[in-house]
């Protein structure tokens, strides 16, 4: 009898096992493998229909100072390949080629390149070059495994290379949203060149692991332990990280250049309460802005003036002064 329950709690043991790591694999398919239709895993949007209208006015000036931009500047088609051998492509735009300052911005998740060109308009009315990437497993980058900003920092590191050989004199500031937001968090926490002056954070997260325990609970239903912890060890052997080690909040305490952090109020995605402890963790000179009203990725159009008064005024007082 003894025996026969052995054997039965072993057999329940492995499915149990086969079962998680089914799960495991999934979950992984569902948010890291690349895919031309993206799932939908935002919640519906807590932004008042007031604000919203704000923003959506604000977002038809702001493309149309976007278009008058790129009509005037020289893009050029970049490439770099990966430590792991992906061809990485990005566009570089030359607003002022006698000008040293550079942005380096950063798309969020299952987004792309031209994402960021909205924010770009306003660094280039002030002068700067910019460079603006696919990251991996997004746009025209190659990739099957979305990095969420951890297999990015390596890459990010070889694009601030790349704008060092065009330039050995470039002031770079770093802009990420949202998973580029993580991006430039966990990038700031590797050694960086002196060329890089200081990075913008808009609504990134505090690490992998929180905000897809966030996922699942809001879409699956599920908790974190032990599903969450299946797909941790399913992405370790299929992508290469695992989502407690993809950690902004380390990194950015590691950090040795200032950071501004902005998020809206109104951010039921990367909930807003995940800026206030990467706040609290950096030790570099920084600064808070929480942009009223605001949805997730929507501060920049949200208060235009706020925001980008903020981003220069920290930069200038903070990153390359005047």
């Amino acid at each position: 009898m003894k025996k026969r329950l052995l054997i039965a709690l072993a057999a329940v043991a492995a499915l149990l096992i086969v079962g998680l790591a089914g799960i495991g694999w999934y979950l992984v398919d569902f948010a890291l493998v690349r895919t031309d239709t993206p799932p939908d895993v935002s919640p519906d949007s807590i932004v008042t229909a007031q604000d919203a209208s704000v923003i959506d006015a604000n977002l038809a000036a702001i493309r149309a100072q976007k278009e008058a931009w790129l009509a005037s500047a020289t893009v050029e088609r970049e490439q770099i390949v990966s430590a792991d051998g992906l061809t990485l492509v990005g566009d570089l735009y030359w607003t002022d080629r006698q000008s040293h300052l550079w942005l380096l911005g950063i798309h969020g998740y299952t987004g792309r390149k031209e994402d960021f060109q909205n924010i770009a308009s306003f660094y280039a009315a002030r002068g700067y070059n910019a460079l603006l990437p696919d990251m991996r497993a997004h746009g025209e980058s190659e990739g099957t495994y979305i990095g969420m900003g951890w297999l990015d920092r390596k890459d990010v590191l070889l694009w601030i290379d790349r704008i060092v050989e065009l330039d050995p004199q470039a002031q770079i500031i770093l802009h990420g949203v949202s998973m580029g937001g993580a991006t430039v968090m966990m990038t700031a926490g590797e050694a960086l060149p002196g060329n890089v002056k200081g990075v913008i954070e808009d609504c990134g997260y505090t690490s992998v692991w929180d905000i897809f325990a966030d996922e699942l609970d809001y879409l699956f239903h599920l908790p974190a332990f032990p599903v969450l912890t299946a797909a941790d060890l399913v992405a370790r052997v299929r992508a290469g990280y695992g989502f407690t080690e993809a950690s902004a909040l380390e990194q950015v305490a590691k950090a040795t250049v200032p950071v501004l952090f902005i998020h809206g109020s109104e951010d039921n995605f990367v909930y807003t309460d995940m800026v206030y402890d990467l706040y609290d963790t950096c030790r570099t000179p920084k600064d808070l802005l929480v942009v009223e009203g605001a949805g997730h990725g929507e501060s920049y159009a949200m208060d235009p003036a706020l925001y980008f008064d903020t981003v220069f005024g920290f930069i200038e007082g903070n990153c390359i002064p005047n």
